[in-house]
């Protein structure tokens, strides 16, 4: 199917995916989620999660940057590094698109603050990308990658009648961000078979924490999260 990442067979990448499987599907159950292609998400929601995807993005970039400088050779620095700054070329431009549809500015969005949900997701990942070892942070900001394009290839195949909302599933649908997850993929499946239990142990927990993250960011958007005081 066209913008589904591959993996080979017995392939590290199965190990950590194998963990995640029941929240995938929580994910691509998710009214959300759901809501996107037969139109029913509230369009305020979705201006929500917007708002907050590019609060997200940008301490995301920041952790692809310290991964990038903590990856095992150049090309793989070079990989990282590049990705980060398509964070602000290509992903940020789908926003710009959006934004203006949504009645949102940049300088609106400005004084939108990070929710909770927001706020604790970003803060896991710096702190993992900071603090753990390369691995460890590939682990942590690997959902990120492969669950977008998961979640865009279902989606495509039935398509949004909502304009709005097929802007993000193509660019998350695409070819060729399945093949920037392409690129990461084989990365976690050279880097998998080096590690000692105990690493590969941690970098599994933060694969499923942030799986877990991932789920509770579109349910944040879909429940209007705020912080509560």
């Amino acid at each position: 199917m066209s913008g589904v990442p591959t993996t080979p067979r017995n392939a590290w990448s199965n190990d950590l995916w194998s963990d995640v499987d029941a929240i995938y599907a929580g994910i691509i159950a998710h009214p959300f989620v759901t809501g996107l292609t037969d139109g029913s998400l509230d369009h305020r929601a979705f201006a929500q999660y917007v708002a907050q995807d590019v609060h997200y993005l940008r301490d995301y970039a920041k952790a692809l940057a310290i991964v990038s400088a903590k990856a095992p050779s150049l090309a793989d620095t070079a990989m990282f590094a590049r990705h980060a700054a398509e964070v602000f070329d290509v992903e940020l431009e789908l926003h710009a698109t959006l934004l203006p549809q949504l009645g949102l500015d940049a300088d609106a969005l400005a004084a939108v603050p990070a929710t909770p949900t927001t706020r604790a997701y970003t803060s896991y990942l710096l702190a993992v990308a900071y603090g753990g070892s390369f691995a460890e942070g590939l682990a942590a900001i690997l959902p990120c990658y492969w669950i977008y394009a998961r979640v865009g290839s279902a989606l495509a195949a039935s398509g949004s009648s909502e304009p709005r909302y097929q802007l993000w599933i193509d660019s998350y649908g695409s070819d060729e961000f399945a093949a920037t997850v392409d690129e990461v993929l084989a990365l976690t499946d050279r880097v998998g078979p080096t590690l000692g239990a105990a690493e590969e142990a941690a970098a599994r927990t933060h694969f499923v924490t942030t799986s877990r993250y991932e789920w509770m960011f579109f349910d944040a958007a879909h429940r209007r999260e705020e912080w509560p005081i």
